[in-house]
């Protein structure tokens, strides 16, 4: 069964709590893309994507999408006002420069290190890499959202990641539909848990070893 479309915006509103004003954030596709729509209206953020958009806005109402005007993934967006287009070229400059502050990723996924893996199972075909590599190396910080444990109930949080590697200790910040946790000199930090789940149900299904923050919160929203 997979993730409702009520906890997938719980983990994006999440995330768009760490953007602070005047930042330039990329987002992943999947639950990424719903950030824009979590976003404080008082905020001024350039929302990028790698197809070549510099000011995504929230996703437009049904019926009012632009055929021409879509996300890295082929989902339809909208524009902000100053937002502007570039080719694919401009676009991954602009990460490889290190202007983004952040970029926002779902993974398959994540050492308690940081290292990041998200984009090939062996055997299955995927369109490619993308930007994945250069995102998670070139962004000032790397935050993923990803669901706890894959469709066979494993953790995604692992002791060493045994999938392709996307980018080694890069992770700063990964949010589950479980809890919240921070990356502190390749340790792993439990900061943050989301109701019904406790410390304990957390530990079982996490592999990755994993310390407990002092001031941990318990988000019941």
């Amino acid at each position: 069964m997979g993730m409702g479309i009520e906890m997938k915006n719980k983990m994006a509103k999440r995330a768009a709590k760490e953007i602070k004003n005047n930042m330039v954030v990329n987002l992943g596709i999947g639950i990424p893309s719903l950030v824009p729509n979590h976003l404080d209206s008082d905020k001024n953020v350039l929302f990028h994507a790698e197809n070549g958009i510099v000011g995504m806005g929230r996703a437009p109402t049904h019926g009012e999408e632009d055929e021409n005007l879509c996300n890295a993934g082929g989902f339809p967006v909208s524009l902000v006002e100053g937002g502007s287009y570039c080719d694919s070229c401009i676009a991954f400059a602009i990460i490889r420069r290190g202007i983004i502050d952040f970029t926002i990723l779902g993974a398959l996924q994540v050492s308690e290190q940081g290292d990041l893996a998200n984009w090939i199972i062996p055997g299955k075909k995927v369109p490619g890499m993308g930007g994945a590599t250069e995102l998670a190396n070139k962004s000032k910080k790397v935050i993923v959202l990803m669901t706890h444990c894959d469709k066979k109930g494993r953790s995604k949080l692992v002791k060493e990641c045994d999938l392709p590697i996307t980018a080694k200790k890069c992770v700063d910040l990964i949010i589950t539909d479980q809890a919240v946790f921070s990356i502190r000199e390749q340790k792993l930090w439990l900061t943050e848990i989301f109701s019904p789940f406790t410390i304990e149900e957390v530990r079982k299904n996490t592999e990755a070893s994993f310390c407990i923050d002092e001031n941990v919160i318990h988000n019941k929203e």
